[in-house]
Protein backbone atom coordinates (compact mmCIF):
# COMPACT_ATOMS: atom_id res chain seq x y z
CA UNK A 1 0.00 0.00 0.00
CA UNK A 2 1.38 3.38 -1.02
CA UNK A 3 1.80 5.97 1.73
CA UNK A 4 1.33 9.64 0.86
CA UNK A 5 3.29 12.16 2.91
CA UNK A 6 2.53 15.87 3.10
CA UNK A 7 5.25 18.17 4.42
CA UNK A 8 4.55 21.74 5.57
CA UNK A 9 7.98 23.24 6.13
CA UNK A 10 8.92 26.38 8.05
CA UNK A 11 12.21 27.83 9.23
CA UNK A 12 11.88 26.41 12.77
CA UNK A 13 9.44 23.51 12.52
CA UNK A 14 7.99 21.08 9.99
CA UNK A 15 4.63 19.32 10.15
CA UNK A 16 4.36 15.92 8.45
CA UNK A 17 1.14 14.00 7.77
CA UNK A 18 0.96 10.46 6.39
CA UNK A 19 -2.16 9.25 4.56
CA UNK A 20 -3.07 5.80 3.29
CA UNK A 21 -4.55 4.95 -0.11
CA UNK A 22 -8.08 5.46 1.21
CA UNK A 23 -7.23 8.94 2.53
CA UNK A 24 -7.17 7.89 6.18
CA UNK A 25 -4.66 9.77 8.29
CA UNK A 26 -2.16 7.20 9.53
CA UNK A 27 0.27 9.39 11.36
CA UNK A 28 1.38 12.98 11.85
CA UNK A 29 4.26 14.63 13.64
CA UNK A 30 5.82 18.04 14.29
CA UNK A 31 9.59 18.09 14.03
CA UNK A 32 12.39 20.60 14.17
CA UNK A 33 13.54 21.70 10.72
CA UNK A 34 16.46 19.31 10.45
CA UNK A 35 17.33 17.10 7.50
CA UNK A 36 18.37 14.23 9.76
CA UNK A 37 15.17 14.30 11.82
CA UNK A 38 12.99 14.47 8.73
CA UNK A 39 14.81 11.60 7.04
CA UNK A 40 14.64 9.39 10.12
CA UNK A 41 10.87 9.97 10.36
CA UNK A 42 10.28 9.26 6.67
CA UNK A 43 12.33 6.07 6.81
CA UNK A 44 9.91 4.72 9.41
CA UNK A 45 7.05 4.98 6.88
CA UNK A 46 6.75 1.72 4.89
CA UNK A 47 7.48 1.85 1.16
CA UNK A 48 6.33 2.83 -1.36
CA UNK A 49 6.15 6.37 -0.01
CA UNK A 50 5.38 9.52 -2.01
CA UNK A 51 6.01 12.99 -0.60
CA UNK A 52 4.59 16.40 -1.52
CA UNK A 53 5.65 19.83 -0.27
CA UNK A 54 5.17 23.46 -1.23
CA UNK A 55 7.64 25.64 -3.12
CA UNK A 56 9.47 28.04 -0.82
CA UNK A 57 12.81 29.10 0.61
CA UNK A 58 13.53 25.63 1.99
CA UNK A 59 12.18 23.57 -0.92
CA UNK A 60 15.40 23.26 -2.92
CA UNK A 61 17.43 22.17 0.10
CA UNK A 62 14.74 19.73 1.27
CA UNK A 63 14.33 18.33 -2.24
CA UNK A 64 18.00 17.40 -2.39
CA UNK A 65 18.00 15.96 1.13
CA UNK A 66 14.76 13.95 0.95
CA UNK A 67 14.84 12.63 -2.62
CA UNK A 68 16.99 9.57 -1.72
CA UNK A 69 14.57 8.39 0.99
CA UNK A 70 11.26 8.55 -0.95
CA UNK A 71 10.01 6.89 -4.12
CA UNK A 72 8.47 10.08 -5.50
CA UNK A 73 8.82 13.72 -4.47
CA UNK A 74 6.61 16.50 -5.84
CA UNK A 75 6.97 20.24 -5.20
CA UNK A 76 3.91 22.43 -5.84
CA UNK A 77 3.20 26.14 -5.88
CA UNK A 78 1.24 27.34 -2.84
CA UNK A 79 -2.49 27.46 -3.44
CA UNK A 80 -4.90 29.81 -1.71
CA UNK A 81 -7.81 27.90 -0.20
CA UNK A 82 -10.75 29.30 1.78
CA UNK A 83 -11.69 28.06 5.21
CA UNK A 84 -9.60 27.00 8.18
CA UNK A 85 -5.83 26.88 7.89
CA UNK A 86 -3.09 25.35 10.01
CA UNK A 87 0.17 23.51 9.49
CA UNK A 88 -1.53 20.14 9.93
CA UNK A 89 -4.38 21.03 7.57
CA UNK A 90 -1.86 22.16 4.94
CA UNK A 91 0.22 18.99 5.31
CA UNK A 92 -2.86 16.76 5.01
CA UNK A 93 -4.05 18.67 1.95
CA UNK A 94 -0.69 18.24 0.23
CA UNK A 95 -0.73 14.50 0.91
CA UNK A 96 -4.36 14.18 -0.20
CA UNK A 97 -3.77 16.12 -3.44
CA UNK A 98 -0.89 13.78 -4.22
CA UNK A 99 -3.06 10.75 -3.41
CA UNK A 100 -5.88 11.93 -5.69
CA UNK A 101 -3.46 12.98 -8.45
CA UNK A 102 -4.86 16.51 -8.09
CA UNK A 103 -1.55 18.39 -8.29
CA UNK A 104 -2.29 21.41 -10.48
CA UNK A 105 0.95 23.41 -10.48
CA UNK A 106 4.04 21.24 -9.96
CA UNK A 107 7.45 22.90 -9.79
CA UNK A 108 10.38 21.45 -11.73
CA UNK A 109 13.42 20.58 -9.63
CA UNK A 110 16.79 19.26 -10.80
CA UNK A 111 19.17 18.91 -7.85
CA UNK A 112 22.81 19.39 -8.76
CA UNK A 113 22.08 20.51 -12.35
CA UNK A 114 24.18 23.61 -13.20
CA UNK A 115 24.34 24.36 -9.48
CA UNK A 116 27.28 26.78 -9.56
CA UNK A 117 26.04 28.51 -12.72
CA UNK A 118 22.63 29.01 -11.14
CA UNK A 119 24.15 30.58 -8.03
CA UNK A 120 26.31 32.87 -10.17
CA UNK A 121 23.28 33.90 -12.23
CA UNK A 122 21.20 34.58 -9.11
CA UNK A 123 23.96 36.68 -7.58
CA UNK A 124 24.48 38.70 -10.75
CA UNK A 125 20.76 39.30 -11.22
CA UNK A 126 20.19 40.48 -7.64
CA UNK A 127 23.20 42.80 -7.64
CA UNK A 128 22.27 44.20 -11.06
CA UNK A 129 18.74 44.90 -9.83
CA UNK A 130 20.03 46.60 -6.67
CA UNK A 131 22.35 48.76 -8.77
CA UNK A 132 19.45 49.93 -10.93
CA UNK A 133 17.35 50.67 -7.84
CA UNK A 134 20.09 52.78 -6.31
CA UNK A 135 20.43 54.78 -9.53
CA UNK A 136 16.66 55.26 -9.56
CA UNK A 137 16.80 56.62 -6.00
CA UNK A 138 19.45 59.14 -7.03
CA UNK A 139 17.39 60.19 -10.03
CA UNK A 140 14.26 60.57 -7.89
CA UNK A 141 16.17 62.66 -5.36
CA UNK A 142 17.40 65.00 -8.10
CA UNK A 143 13.98 65.31 -9.71
CA UNK A 144 12.41 66.08 -6.34
CA UNK A 145 14.58 69.16 -5.86
CA UNK A 146 14.28 70.47 -9.41
CA UNK A 147 17.69 69.26 -10.69
CA UNK A 148 16.92 66.21 -12.90
CA UNK A 149 20.10 66.82 -14.93
CA UNK A 150 22.32 65.97 -11.94
CA UNK A 151 21.26 62.30 -11.77
CA UNK A 152 23.93 60.90 -14.07
CA UNK A 153 26.61 63.15 -12.54
CA UNK A 154 25.99 61.48 -9.17
CA UNK A 155 26.63 58.01 -10.60
CA UNK A 156 30.40 58.40 -11.00
CA UNK A 157 32.63 59.18 -8.03
CA UNK A 158 34.71 61.57 -10.19
CA UNK A 159 31.80 63.93 -10.92
CA UNK A 160 29.84 63.35 -7.72
CA UNK A 161 31.63 65.95 -5.59
CA UNK A 162 30.73 68.82 -7.91
CA UNK A 163 27.20 67.55 -8.40
CA UNK A 164 26.62 67.38 -4.63
CA UNK A 165 27.45 71.06 -4.30
CA UNK A 166 24.54 71.93 -6.60
CA UNK A 167 22.01 70.07 -4.45
CA UNK A 168 20.23 71.69 -1.47
CA UNK A 169 22.30 71.32 1.67
CA UNK A 170 19.79 69.10 3.50
CA UNK A 171 19.84 66.56 0.63
CA UNK A 172 23.60 66.23 0.23
CA UNK A 173 24.16 63.62 3.01
CA UNK A 174 21.49 61.31 1.58
CA UNK A 175 22.82 61.67 -1.97
CA UNK A 176 26.38 61.03 -0.75
CA UNK A 177 25.34 57.84 1.04
CA UNK A 178 23.45 56.62 -2.03
CA UNK A 179 26.58 57.34 -4.06
CA UNK A 180 28.71 55.26 -1.70
CA UNK A 181 26.18 52.44 -1.96
CA UNK A 182 26.31 52.66 -5.74
CA UNK A 183 30.13 52.50 -5.75
CA UNK A 184 30.05 49.32 -3.67
CA UNK A 185 27.36 47.79 -5.87
CA UNK A 186 29.31 48.60 -9.03
CA UNK A 187 32.32 46.76 -7.64
CA UNK A 188 30.24 43.79 -6.51
CA UNK A 189 28.41 43.64 -9.84
CA UNK A 190 31.72 43.62 -11.71
CA UNK A 191 32.95 40.70 -9.61
CA UNK A 192 29.64 38.87 -10.05
CA UNK A 193 29.82 39.27 -13.82
CA UNK A 194 33.37 37.91 -13.86
CA UNK A 195 32.20 34.92 -11.85
CA UNK A 196 29.22 34.41 -14.15
CA UNK A 197 31.38 34.52 -17.28
CA UNK A 198 33.82 32.08 -15.72
CA UNK A 199 30.99 29.62 -15.03
CA UNK A 200 29.58 30.14 -18.53
CA UNK A 201 32.89 28.96 -19.99
CA UNK A 202 32.27 25.57 -18.33
CA UNK A 203 28.77 25.13 -19.81
CA UNK A 204 28.91 24.78 -23.62
CA UNK A 205 25.16 25.27 -24.14
CA UNK A 206 25.43 28.84 -22.82
CA UNK A 207 27.82 29.80 -25.63
CA UNK A 208 25.48 28.23 -28.18
CA UNK A 209 22.40 30.10 -26.95
CA UNK A 210 24.41 33.32 -26.81
CA UNK A 211 24.67 33.26 -30.63
CA UNK A 212 20.95 34.15 -30.87
CA UNK A 213 20.31 37.86 -31.60
CA UNK A 214 19.81 40.05 -28.55
CA UNK A 215 20.64 37.24 -26.12
CA UNK A 216 24.34 37.49 -25.36
CA UNK A 217 26.27 35.60 -22.73
CA UNK A 218 24.53 36.99 -19.62
CA UNK A 219 20.99 36.42 -20.90
CA UNK A 220 21.97 32.96 -22.12
CA UNK A 221 23.28 32.18 -18.64
CA UNK A 222 19.96 33.31 -17.15
CA UNK A 223 18.10 31.05 -19.59
CA UNK A 224 20.14 27.96 -18.74
CA UNK A 225 20.00 28.69 -15.00
CA UNK A 226 16.19 28.96 -15.03
CA UNK A 227 15.16 26.35 -17.62
CA UNK A 228 17.98 23.81 -17.05
CA UNK A 229 16.64 21.46 -19.74
CA UNK A 230 14.56 22.24 -22.87
CA UNK A 231 12.82 18.87 -22.75
CA UNK A 232 10.51 20.18 -20.05
CA UNK A 233 8.57 21.80 -22.91
CA UNK A 234 7.09 19.68 -25.67
CA UNK A 235 6.08 22.65 -27.84
CA UNK A 236 7.08 26.28 -28.24
CA UNK A 237 3.66 27.35 -26.96
CA UNK A 238 4.37 25.72 -23.62
CA UNK A 239 7.66 27.61 -23.47
CA UNK A 240 5.87 30.87 -24.33
CA UNK A 241 3.47 30.32 -21.46
CA UNK A 242 6.32 29.64 -19.00
CA UNK A 243 8.08 32.80 -20.24
CA UNK A 244 4.98 34.98 -19.88
CA UNK A 245 4.52 35.41 -23.64
CA UNK A 246 1.23 33.52 -24.01
CA UNK A 247 -1.78 35.61 -25.01
CA UNK A 248 -4.83 35.11 -22.75
CA UNK A 249 -8.34 36.04 -23.92
CA UNK A 250 -11.36 36.29 -21.66
CA UNK A 251 -14.97 36.73 -22.75
CA UNK A 252 -18.47 36.10 -21.49
CA UNK A 253 -21.91 35.69 -23.09
CA UNK A 254 -20.29 34.72 -26.40
CA UNK A 255 -23.49 33.66 -28.17
CA UNK A 256 -26.72 35.57 -28.83
CA UNK A 257 -29.91 34.66 -30.66
CA UNK A 258 -30.59 36.37 -34.00
CA UNK A 259 -34.35 36.05 -33.52
CA UNK A 260 -34.85 33.22 -35.98
CA UNK A 261 -33.82 30.43 -33.65
CA UNK A 262 -30.16 30.50 -34.71
CA UNK A 263 -27.18 31.50 -32.63
CA UNK A 264 -24.39 33.82 -33.66
CA UNK A 265 -21.31 35.12 -31.90
CA UNK A 266 -21.80 38.39 -30.07
CA UNK A 267 -19.67 41.40 -30.90
CA UNK A 268 -18.58 41.96 -27.31
CA UNK A 269 -14.98 43.02 -26.80
CA UNK A 270 -12.72 40.25 -25.53
CA UNK A 271 -10.24 41.03 -22.77
CA UNK A 272 -6.71 40.26 -23.95
CA UNK A 273 -3.41 40.17 -22.17
CA UNK A 274 -0.36 38.05 -21.36
CA UNK A 275 -0.45 35.23 -18.83
CA UNK A 276 0.45 36.17 -15.26
CA UNK A 277 1.59 32.69 -14.19
CA UNK A 278 5.09 32.87 -15.62
CA UNK A 279 8.77 33.16 -14.72
CA UNK A 280 9.49 36.91 -14.61
CA UNK A 281 13.21 36.58 -15.32
CA UNK A 282 12.58 34.72 -18.60
CA UNK A 283 10.06 37.36 -19.64
CA UNK A 284 12.65 40.09 -19.00
CA UNK A 285 15.22 38.17 -21.04
CA UNK A 286 13.06 37.81 -24.14
CA UNK A 287 11.51 41.28 -23.89
CA UNK A 288 14.98 42.83 -23.60
CA UNK A 289 16.29 40.76 -26.50
CA UNK A 290 13.28 41.71 -28.67
CA UNK A 291 13.83 45.39 -27.88
CA UNK A 292 17.46 45.05 -28.96
CA UNK A 293 16.41 43.32 -32.20
CA UNK A 294 14.23 46.31 -33.10
CA UNK A 295 17.48 48.28 -33.39
CA UNK A 296 18.95 45.75 -35.89
CA UNK A 297 17.32 46.70 -39.24
CA UNK A 298 19.59 44.39 -41.26
CA UNK A 299 18.69 41.26 -39.33
CA UNK A 300 15.79 39.08 -40.60
CA UNK A 301 13.96 39.51 -37.30
CA UNK A 302 14.55 43.26 -37.42
CA UNK A 303 13.10 43.33 -40.94
CA UNK A 304 10.14 41.24 -39.76
CA UNK A 305 9.56 43.80 -37.01
CA UNK A 306 9.46 46.64 -39.54
CA UNK A 307 6.91 44.72 -41.62
CA UNK A 308 4.78 44.06 -38.56
CA UNK A 309 4.66 47.78 -37.75
CA UNK A 310 2.67 48.36 -40.93
CA UNK A 311 -0.34 46.49 -39.52
CA UNK A 312 0.39 45.98 -35.81
CA UNK A 313 0.95 48.16 -32.76
CA UNK A 314 4.62 48.41 -31.67
CA UNK A 315 4.08 46.54 -28.39
CA UNK A 316 2.37 43.63 -30.14
CA UNK A 317 5.05 43.59 -32.83
CA UNK A 318 7.75 43.30 -30.14
CA UNK A 319 5.75 40.49 -28.53
CA UNK A 320 5.70 38.62 -31.85
CA UNK A 321 9.47 39.02 -32.20
CA UNK A 322 10.00 37.84 -28.61
CA UNK A 323 7.88 34.75 -29.28
CA UNK A 324 9.78 33.94 -32.48
CA UNK A 325 13.08 34.35 -30.65
CA UNK A 326 11.92 32.11 -27.78
CA UNK A 327 10.87 29.42 -30.26
CA UNK A 328 14.25 29.66 -32.00
CA UNK A 329 16.16 29.40 -28.71
CA UNK A 330 14.15 26.35 -27.65
CA UNK A 331 14.81 24.66 -30.99
CA UNK A 332 18.54 25.46 -30.86
CA UNK A 333 18.75 23.97 -27.39
CA UNK A 334 16.83 20.81 -28.22
CA UNK A 335 18.71 20.06 -31.45
CA UNK A 336 22.15 21.29 -30.38
CA UNK A 337 22.42 23.80 -33.23
CA UNK A 338 23.89 27.27 -33.45
CA UNK A 339 21.64 30.15 -34.43
CA UNK A 340 20.87 30.31 -38.17
CA UNK A 341 19.14 33.58 -39.21
CA UNK A 342 18.18 32.13 -42.60
CA UNK A 343 15.68 29.80 -40.93
CA UNK A 344 13.42 32.71 -40.05
CA UNK A 345 12.72 33.46 -43.71
CA UNK A 346 9.61 35.50 -44.35
CA UNK A 347 7.49 33.73 -41.75
CA UNK A 348 5.67 35.81 -39.13
CA UNK A 349 3.79 34.64 -36.06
Amino acid sequence: MTRYIGLDAHSESCTIAVLGQSGKRLRYERLQTSAELLKSFIKEVPRPRHLCMEEGTLSEWLYEELTPVVDKLVVVLPDRTPGNKSDLIDACKLADDLRRDAIRRPVYKAPGCFRTLREAARTHYVLQRDKVRTKSRLNALCRGCGHPELGKSLYASKTRTEALKQLPEHLRPRAALFGQQLDALLECTSQAESWLREECSRVPIVKRLATAPGIGLVRAAYLVAVVMTPHRFRTARQFWSYSGLAVVTRSSSDWVSDGSGKWRRSKTQQTRGLNHNRHPLLKNVFKGAALQITLMPEHPLGQAYQRLLMTTKPNLARLTIARRLAAAVLSMWKHGEDYDPSKHGEKTM
